[in-house]
């Protein structure tokens, strides 16, 4: 047990961490109810969480290396302990986002990529294939824990109270930081690339916020934004900027390492093949799961009108199968390879979508539903269970704290970006199929409908079925036309949601073509991993 105490340390933080994120989609309906908002609200809440993290995950790793793992793995956790601590007592939801989406993630984005880098460094071989084949599990119960503990203590008590515990849990990791060691570093220590951080910071950032606006914004055709571009919704010119942000990054980057001066990131470590395909699966891994973990509440909740505790009983099925996948398959690679482990995990997720379209209709199939979330669970373990380590046996020792700053920058990309795009087309789908619905419909007057059409225009949100029946008598329609844009409404939800878990499955279909790169072999040094890599890779790309 001596040998694995770090490793419960270390994998707590990884447990807490997406624990978090977890309550949050569970509790999203008791959060509007709370703050007084709307389901966008929170869903830009969660993705700025995500973005957050994804935006300064290089530079904790980064500063892994100048200040050392151990200590930025400390300081990071008092970080986060203050920001669950300020989220607990959140009066407002501006409150809410400072101490959750701000402080939170940043003190994750010091503790991520330090706590990948330290496993890497504790283990080897075998041991480090365990490792991060418990790291992933540990993420599958933090999924499976935070559903249901999340649930009930919202349901029946208040979601404060889980962050209040999140509080105690991490001072009592601090507690026990001396069972984590750490190796010497060479001297002299790497300096901070402050213009690469903010560079790449603020082309993140405008990426995917122009992403999570598209929603209320539009794509092209102006829905409700805050002005317009040559008469075109500002959505793609927003997401453009921070593609040339990045491109300026890139090329900042190439100048300092042309200088000999100290990169935020060495971005030849990009053209290390593994470690690249690695990175882009686990955009698509967290893209696909945190986009399907937004919208499914959404229909648990708003559509089936199901409490947070009910919610995660039904959410139970995939973390359960999601934590004992990834535990019982960090084996998997040796006898398989990664790669054909990873694109069995894909195969496994397209079943799982398909299965789960088949179920969202007006009234659930418990059975049904219980079936295609444990098969999505099983995907996501599959994948848990190698990307890990696929990621950090891809170089050598001196880059273990960047590239464990890259691998939590990828997953949490394809978080903020799974929560954005997935909630974009879920509302843009509602959108379209509520005026094709109103429309076509013929107890539907010429008069309901462009009142219909006016409220569409100042913007829609994915809300229960009883709201819009309000809406409609207080505008003075008669009760059959009440009932005639409710039950359209309702119909356009289901569309909403089907699109939303279709695209779901295009992107999970595109994926197979990032695992082009990621290792076949059971064992053995990879070759194609460049002079750093360890002679306990995984084997040939």
């Amino acid at each position: 047990m001596k040998h694995w105490r770090a490793l419960m340390v270390l994998g707590t933080a990884q447990f807490l961490m997406v624990l978090d994120t977890s309550v949050m989609n569970v509790s999203i309906s008791q959060l509007v109810e709370d703050f007084d908002t709307e389901v966008t609200a929170i869903q830009a809440v969660i993705t700025l969480y995500a973005l957050v993290m994804a935006a300064f995950m290089a530079t904790g790793g980064r500063l892994g290396d100048i200040l050392g793992r151990r200590r930025l793995f400390i300081l990071g956790l008092v970080v986060y302990g203050v920001g669950s601590a300020l989220t607990a007592v959140a009066p407002t939801l501006w409150v809410l986002t400072l101490g959750w989406s701000v402080i939170e993630g940043l003190g994750a984005a010091m503790v991520l990529p330090a706590m990948a880098a330290l496993v890497a460094e504790a283990y080897t071989g075998r041991d480090r294939a365990v490792a991060y084949g418990v790291i992933g599990g540990l993420a599958g119960a933090g999924i499976a824990v935070g559903p249901l503990l999340g649930g009930w203590v919202t349901t029946y008590l208040t979601w404060r109270l889980v962050f209040a515990g999140e509080v105690v849990v991490v001072v009592v990791m601090l507690l026990f930081r001396g069972v984590i060691t750490e190796a010497a570093r060479p001297e002299p220590r790497p300096r901070l690339d402050g213009v690469g951080s903010a560079l790449s910071a603020a082309g993140l950032a405008l990426g995917v916020f122009g992403v999570l606006q598209s929603s209320s914004w539009g794509w092209v055709q102006p829905r409700n934004p805050p002005f317009t571009v040559f008469g075109f919704a500002p959505t793609l010119f927003v997401v453009s900027a921070g593609v040339l942000v990045l491109a300026v990054f890139a090329k900042w980057e190439r100048r300092r390492e042309a200088h000999g001066a100290d990169p935020l990131i060495h971005l030849s470590l990009l053209h290390i093949l593994p470690l690249r395909s690695g990175l882009l699966t686990l955009v698509s891994q967290n893209l696909i799961l945190l986009g399907l973990f937004f919208a499914i509440p959404l229909y648990l909740q708003v559509v089936q009108g199901f409490d947070a505790f009910q919610t995660g009983l039904r959410l139970l099925p995939v973390s359960v199968t999601m934590l004992v996948a990834s535990v019982l398959a960090s084996r998997l690679g040796r006898v398989m390879g990664p790669r054909r482990v990873v694109r069995l995990a894909l195969l496994t997720l397209l079943g799982a979508i398909a299965w789960l379209l088949g179920t969202i209709d007006p009234v659930i199939d418990d059975s049904q539903f219980a079936g295609a979330m444990a098969l999505l669970g099983v995907g996501m373990g599959l994948m848990a269970s190698q990307l890990g380590n696929v990621v950090q046996s891809s170089v050598g020792e001196e880059e273990r704290s960047e590239v464990g700053g890259l691998q939590f920058t990828a997953q949490n990309l394809g978080s903020a970006l799974g929560t954005a795009l997935i909630g974009s087309i879920l509302i843009g789908a509602l959108a379209q199929a509520f005026t094709t619905q109103v429309a076509k419909n013929p107890d539907v007057s010429q008069e309901a409908r462009e009142q219909t059409g006016v409220a569409l225009e100042a913007g829609i949100s994915f809300v229960p079925t009883d709201q819009v029946r309000s809406a409609a008598e207080q505008a003075g329609l008669p009760p059959a036309e009440v009932d005639a844009v409710t039950d359209s409404y309702a119909t356009a939800q289901l569309n909403g949601l089907k699109a939303a878990i279709l695209a779901a499955g295009g992107i999970t279909l595109a994926s197979f073509l990032v695992t082009t790169h990621l290792p076949t072999g059971r064992s053995g040094r990879k070759e194609s991993a460049g002079p750093g890599a360890p002679a306990d890779s995984l084997g040939p790309a």
